[in-house]
């Protein structure tokens, strides 16, 4: 008997953890950033869980941080049609490239900080990366946010241990926002390598 197929198959599935076809949206933005030397983008793994999150969000969804468009297409995918998604970025580059990638697209993009954004508050949902949350005041982030809203931070390095380490250290980011008796939070490990935490406030 020929074991060499099932094998095959075997170790291709250990490796696929979505099915492959991205959406349009994501496939543009992922080109923008590979033309623009990016090599690090919102991860596939990441991304379908945004797109998921996005699908259950009404009112206006914003991100910090737009880079060349991977997170907002993922949210943009996944919303429903009447979910606003906005995005700001600072760098002025990245920002008008991703305006007009995504002219016509429903996606709003601004040339601007994170503090922009309050004048389209509340927010259903906001997506930042854990490096941007460790620089902003979290009070001013939890004020963005609409009653039921959640907060989805990524690239986070997976830890069994309680409390989370990062570096050997404690990881007090993600220690204060799993810790908040204000969210329901759980820390979701996407790959074997990221994390993503999701806070959802009550």
């Amino acid at each position: 008997m020929d074991r060499s197929g099932p094998r095959r198959a075997a170790v291709r599935l250990e490796h696929v953890s979505a099915p492959p076809d991205l959406p349009d949206l994501v496939v543009r933005a992922l080109r923008m950033s590979l033309e623009r030397g990016y090599v690090q983008a919102s991860r596939s793994e990441t991304g379908r869980l945004l797109a998921t999150l996005a699908a259950t969000r009404s009112g206006t969804i914003a991100e910090c941080g737009t880079g060349c468009g991977v997170g907002a297409a993922w949210l943009r995918s996944g919303a429903p049609k009447t979910t606003r998604v906005i995005t700001a970025e600072l760098d002025p580059g990245l920002a008008h490239g991703v305006m007009t990638m995504f002219a016509g697209d429903d996606i709003d993009v601004m040339h601007a900080d994170w503090g922009s954004l309050r004048e389209h508050a509340p927010f259903s949902l906001i997506f930042l990366d854990a490096s941007s949350a460790r620089e902003w005041p979290r009070e001013e982030i939890v004020a963005l946010l609409d009653d039921g809203g959640m907060i989805v931070l990524d690239d986070f390095t997976p830890c069994p241990s309680w409390p989370p380490l990062v570096r050997g250290r404690v990881d007090t980011l993600r220690l204060e926002w799993l810790s908040d008796e204000r969210f329901t939070s759980v820390d979701v490990m996407v790959a074997e390598d990221t994390s993503v935490l999701v806070a959802v406030r009550r």
